[in-house]
């Protein structure tokens, strides 16, 4: 398990991380999204080991994972911005890492390279962007590690690679207990492999938890509203997060059961009224323009 406990960091006067903590279980597979400039790089290169905290502490099954070989070997990092060496090959990375990670799987990396027709003499450096992110994704695979750190992995994927990654994903943590904790902007990329998600605005968190869990708390309503009088009884007793309209059609997020948003609309009988379940996107613009983060502001 991964704890971390009153993390801050900071680049000269901006506050990067700002007093996050947060637990990602064994075994689940851990979505991190935010705001650009939201801090989700700096907080995946502290989680690897690769910057040290200000303040606060990270843990890896308990121990320290800043200047800490030993669990550093658990952990295998694909940064958005991967580094390969200068006319460097497949073959010549394969060589690295099994020098760095003991338990490096060599004939899974052969399968996989064979699998996803990579040239393993073939130069890197002459291979597309989403080549690159396939090589990084198989090394990552193969060195069986317990954590494995993705930040933005499936951009530059095209769709049939995305689905294979996601397949080889769920295939490791079935056989092996992998926990991959994935960084992304494209939330309907994580909507349908991620259990957990974080959500990071402005350097700190605003909110962790199970996906499915918070789609059942939180709701789009849509009604027909006639009376500026019933609009105002709907925020009284609903705990409304956003409201949007076009004419006397109403679109209102809230948040509570949904069987209790039902039994208020019944009592309160408008024209028309429906309950439609929220995307992990629209989940997501909702919780930030509650922090004042407005999508419509910056569109309009």
């Amino acid at each position: 398990m991964i704890e971390v406990k009153n993390l801050q960091k900071s680049f000269d006067n901006i506050k990067a991380i700002d007093n996050i903590s947060a637990k990602i279980e064994d075994g689940h597979v851990f979505g991190l999204i935010g705001t650009n400039g939201a801090g989700k790089s700096t907080f995946m290169r502290m989680l690897c080991g690769v910057l040290r905290p200000e303040e606060g502490e990270i843990l890896i099954d308990g121990e320290p994972v800043y200047d800490n070989p030993a669990v550093k070997e658990k952990i295998f990092y694909i940064s958005d911005e991967q580094y390969f060496f200068k006319s460097g090959t497949p073959k010549d990375m394969l060589k690295l890492y099994q020098t760095c990670y003991p338990n490096f799987d060599t004939a899974k990396w052969t399968e996989l390279m064979k699998k996803f027709g990579l040239d393993i003499r073939r130069k890197v450096n002459t291979f597309s962007k989403g080549m690159k992110k396939q090589l990084s994704v198989i090394c990552g695979i193969s060195a069986n590690t317990k954590y494995l750190m993705c930040d933005e992995t499936f951009d530059g994927l095209d769709p049939v690679m995305r689905q294979a990654v996601k397949a080889l994903f769920v295939k490791e943590i079935d056989e092996r207990g992998l926990t991959p904790i994935i960084a992304s902007h494209n939330l309907r990329e994580l909507e349908d492999i991620c259990e957990y998600v974080g959500l990071l605005h402005r350097g700190g968190i605003l909110l962790e938890k199970d996906i499915d869990d918070m789609k059942l708390n939180i709701h789009k309503l849509q009604c027909v509203i006639k009376e500026p009088e019933m609009l105002e009884q709907i925020k009284k007793g609903l705990d409304v997060v956003t409201v949007d309209n076009r004419g006397s059609l109403y679109t209102v997020t809230v948040r509570g059961a949904g069987e209790n948003v039902v039994e208020f609309m019944e009592q309160l009988s408008p024209v028309f009224y429906e309950i439609l379940p929220l995307s992990l996107e629209e989940i997501f613009i909702s919780e930030t323009e509650v922090k004042g983060y407005d999508v419509k502001a910056l569109l309009f």
